[in-house]
């Protein structure tokens, strides 16, 4: 057995979450971290953003798993790490989502800024696409202008709505502020992309079908 091509998603048995260290499998990859490598993840949890993130996630997630949306959990996050200023980075395909969304944090007492994903409106070819592949308009997304917008704004938040494949790598890539993701876009299953994971075996069968 090539242990390599093995990892966390491949255990059915999720020992480490009760530290069952006699049911680890073979390939578990606590077993394969160094005690130097999990002392130094330990390390970074001191920093004073970092452990207060992590306080005030575990206290959110203990009093509301199973009861909140995700729209709620990210206001609670957000009041208990005493944010103020939220920015929103959409598609402009989920303008409508996000303008709604926009309101629910402001009458929740949060200062907004959102800046949609064509900001700057930069054509594509002068960034280097070919026009061949311009069908969907001629001006490119811009997840780097966006981020600088909201580093500009100083948000204590941001959250990604909706953004391309690529696209949202580069918000994060770049963005100063901690970021959480509200909406994954996926046109195809109305911005549900496990759908495909849940019918693999059934209509999504062909994402397991060797070519």
């Amino acid at each position: 057995m090539n242990l390599q091509r093995f990892s966390c998603a491949d255990c059915s048995v999720v020992a480490c979450r009760f530290s069952e260290i006699e049911k680890m499998p073979v390939f578990c990859m606590t077993a394969r971290c160094t005690q130097k490598e999990i002392t130094e993840s330990i390390e970074c949890y001191k920093d004073e953003q970092n452990n207060d993130v992590m306080q005030q996630a575990a206290i959110l997630l203990n009093e509301s798993y199973g009861k909140l949306t995700r729209v709620e959990e990210t206001i609670e996050f957000a009041k208990k790490m005493k944010f103020k200023k939220i920015g929103i980075a959409t598609c402009l395909t989920l303008s409508k989502e996000s303008g709604v969304l926009v309101k629910i944090f402001r009458k929740n007492g949060f200062d907004v800024i959102s800046t949609g994903c064509k900001v700057g409106m930069v054509s594509k070819t002068k960034i280097g696409i070919p026009k061949e592949y311009v069908s969907q308009g001629p001006n490119t997304c811009n997840p780097v202008l966006q981020a600088q917008i909201l580093n500009r704004a100083e948000t204590d938040f941001n959250i990604v709505m909706g953004l391309c494949v690529g696209h949202d790598s580069l918000f994060y890539k770049y963005a100063e502020a901690l970021t959480t993701t509200m909406v994954v876009k996926d046109i195809i299953t109305g911005h549900n992309p496990v759908a495909p994971l849940y019918t693999c075996h059934s209509f999504y069968k062909k994402l397991l079908t060797e070519d």
